[in-house]
């Protein structure tokens, strides 16, 4: 479910949605879920170690502890402030330690590559390196940061590098990597191996993780029970967790065909959760039960979230979908699109310039893109729609005939609104 929410959605093929047979979820099961209640965003632990933070402070332990609430804050709540105070305790901790460093540089690459600010990670890993303590760490962090920027083999020797059946952070890495050759058995395995060991090591932040995770890969699956199922196994352990209910609401609507119910999913989330790209799927299923205010009201909620600063170039890639798909604002996509590549040389990334190309009337540019960046370097569906698009744009029925095929099977994971337009390719 990785990108669902960034690009029109596609009409599901099953003809049966609305039988017995194709009900997986129900209201009982999530309800007791939905009731609204904001996240606590303090706690006696954090009140102690903050405490000990005094201006001109070097209390590093206080940084680093007070930098890991602000990161759960953030998890719990969505809210961009915690995760940009999370960064300055992290930054300070960096700055005066002297003993433990690498530990500190890597806490703050994650955090940069929460706010998607992946070379500045990569800046950061590599001087951890330097320091030679922590080295598996260190190359896992590699690993997830060169996934990120597109530079694949590299990626790919760091995860030989930590290799370790037995080890949960080399499974999820390992099944990472056959997602991305497309090797979705593969990648259920490893998820299946790594869910067992967070269940044998009864962590809870590691279980909710995986069964978040292999939520989503059942379902590009086809398992959408098992999907189902995970999910609520995640708001068990975590009843505000609003990853897990999206996940649900996207079974109820793009499975279920019951947009209503998803939409008062969704709207018990955003109550109290901030993360902006929630009012892009809420806008998304109001236009598909055509309640065109519904779906306008929370474009401009979305809108006017982003345009806090703080957000960087974490929405870039939505923001392009939204001017590619909604708006009209071609040019402003294809900035964004620049940028992106730039940042990130990934498929997803070629892919917004190449779709910018066709939008703005380039059909050769976009092909160019297509052949050099994209056409056998990824398998993500929507990818693969706008690829057929292209093709078909340039005359080239064979392809757009093969990626119809695949699509057909894409269904589930893009949604319920695309299914005649790829029948017209």
């Amino acid at each position: 479910m990785k990108y669902l929410f960034l690009f029109v959605p596609l009409l599901f093929l099953f003809s049966c949605q609305n039988s017995e047979q194709a009900q997986v979820t129900n209201q009982k099961d999530y309800d007791k879920f939905l009731v609204s209640s904001p996240s606590r965003t303090t706690s006696n632990y954090y009140e102690l170690w903050n405490s000990k933070i005094k201006p001109d402070s070097m209390q590093l332990t206080s940084f680093g502890i007070v930098a890991g609430e602000y990161n759960r804050y953030f998890q719990n709540t969505g809210d961009i402030t915690y995760l940009k105070k999370a960064e300055q305790a992290l930054e300070k901790a960096v700055e005066i330690a002297a003993i433990g460093k690498a530990g500190y540089q890597r806490a703050l690459a994650r955090n940069y590559i929460s706010q998607h600010r992946f070379r500045e990670a990569l800046e950061l890993a590599e001087a951890a390196r330097l320091w030679g303590s922590g080295i598996e760490d260190t190359q896992s962090l590699l690993f997830d940061i060169h996934m990120e920027l597109g530079n694949y083999p590299k990626a790919g020797k760091y995860l030989d590098s930590i290799k370790n059946m037995s080890q949960f952070g080399y499974l999820i890495r390992a099944a990472k990597w056959n997602d991305y050759k497309g090797d979705l058995d593969t990648t259920i395995r490893f998820m299946e191996m790594a869910k067992q060991k967070a269940e044998d090591s009864k962590n809870t932040s590691l279980l909710l993780w995986s069964y978040t995770n292999i939520a989503d890969y059942y379902g590009h699956a086809g398992k959408i029970k098992d999907s189902y199922e995970h999910y609520l196994k995640s708001l068990q352990l975590d009843p505000q967790n609003a990853y897990a209910k999206k996940g649900i609401a996207w079974i109820v609507f793009s499975y279920e065909n019951n947009p209503k119910e998803a939409l008062r999913i969704l709207d018990s989330v955003t109550k109290d959760y901030r993360a902006p790209d929630y009012y892009l799927l809420k806008s998304e299923i109001a236009a598909y039960e055509n309640d065109k205010l519904k779906s306008l009201e929370n474009l401009d909620k979305y809108y006017m979230a982003v345009q806090n600063p703080a957000y960087g170039d974490m929405y870039n890639v939505y923001n392009a979908s939204l001017y590619l798909e909604n708006t009209g604002q071609y040019e402003k996509a294809f900035m964004i699109a620049e940028k992106e590549v730039q940042n990130r040389p990934t498929p997803h990334s070629y892919d917004l310039l190449a779709y910018s190309y066709l939008k703005i009337g380039e059909k050769d540019k976009a092909l160019d893109v297509v052949e050099k960046h994209i056409d056998g370097k990824t398998f993500e569906p929507n990818i693969l729609y706008h690829t057929a698009e292209i093709y078909k744009a340039n005359g080239k029925t064979s392809k757009v005939n093969e990626l119809k095929k695949e699509l057909s099977g894409a269904a589930y994971e893009l949604g319920p609104d695309l299914a005649d337009k790829i029948s017209k390719l």
